[in-house]
């Protein structure tokens, strides 16, 4: 955007994109396209070039996606590779999975049209106020060419590596989140039903060493990433307390899911001969099952190899 050669474009003008579009057009001119002529003329509000048809969008070196569903996004990527110039960029903000985003690759390149991927990691104010992450994939050189771009957009922004990864991480990131909500419901409904009050339990688990956060930056980040599954809690005894919350849920009729089905997990891992490594070892069963590593120190030498 800092290079007022660059023409940018935006397709998709609903409640995030016209979010985008509100940090976009601080910093240089910017065309949008929608089907509601609603949001258009919201977006000409804001300072958008409002168009009503894809083939305006022809001078466009950059173009975003901010669109409901990836079927959607294809059809639009179809649509302006018969228009934009070779050399063009798509940069695909909506949450599609990886193999959503080869086959938008694979619809543009004859065109000689690139494509890379910048999820947004937050809801339509984070992105508003400028404070989102921008989870990106794609060709390095790619990326360096949209920078400036996405650099508009947010101050936060993470490469990974080639295209699809930063949908991947997206979509790892909300698949945790809307798990850990489930976890979370059936521990609030546990510790009301016991005496404890929600804001005690909240208060219990925010602590850096409670059961919220410690499995991330004790298990993931020292032992699984490491390999390292001496000492620590033993699974047998994981296992035990998985046992305990199970009886306490029955005990108090409290309906579990996400926890009952962790469960199961411990019980593989006893059945595996990991009853006396720490349980983070359960990390151990999905390397067996993906035949996927995933200490650093595995994934390197697999790497060298």
């Amino acid at each position: 955007m800092t290079d007022n050669a660059t023409t940018v474009a935006l397709v998709g003008l609903g409640n995030m994109g016209a979010a985008v579009a509100s940090r976009l057009v601080r910093v240089g001119p910017l065309t949008g396209f929608d089907l509601n002529a609603s949001r258009r003329d919201a977006a000409s509000a804001m300072g958008v070039t409002a168009v009503d048809d894809l083939a305006e969008l022809a001078d466009a070196d950059v173009v975003l996606l901010s669109l409901p569903t990836p079927e959607i996004s294809l059809t639009v990527g179809r649509t302006l590779a018969e228009y934009l110039r070779p050399g063009s960029i798509i940069v695909e903000t909506s949450t599609v999975n990886p193999a959503d985003m080869g086959r938008l690759a694979d619809a543009v390149s004859s065109s000689g049209i690139r494509v890379v991927d910048a999820a947004i990691l937050s809801g339509v104010g984070g992105m508003a106020a400028g404070t989102s992450v921008l989870l990106t994939g794609g060709r390095s050189e790619d990326l360096d060419a949209v920078a400036p771009v996405l650099e508009a957009m947010s101050g936060r922004i993470i490469r990974y590596s080639e295209l699809g990864t930063g949908m991947a991480a997206k979509v790892i990131n909300n698949a945790v989140a809307h798990a850990v909500m489930v976890v979370l419901s059936e521990a609030a409904s546990l510790a009301v039903a016991t005496g404890v009050t929600v804001e005690q339990i909240a208060d219990l688990l925010r602590d850096p060493d409670a059961g919220l956060l410690r499995p991330l930056t004790h298990r993931i980040d020292e032992r699984v990433r490491q390999s390292n599954y001496e000492g620590g809690m033993p699974t047998e005894a994981a296992r035990k307390d998985s046992v305990l919350a199970l009886q306490l849920a029955q005990a108090h009729d409290v309906p579990l899911f996400a926890i009952q089905g962790a469960h199961s997990v411990y019980e593989l891992a006893l059945a595996a001969g990991l009853a006396r490594h720490d349980y983070a070892s359960i990390a151990t069963l999905w390397e067996g099952w993906t035949h996927s590593p995933l200490s650093d120190s595995t994934r390197t030498h697999t790497t060298a190899d």
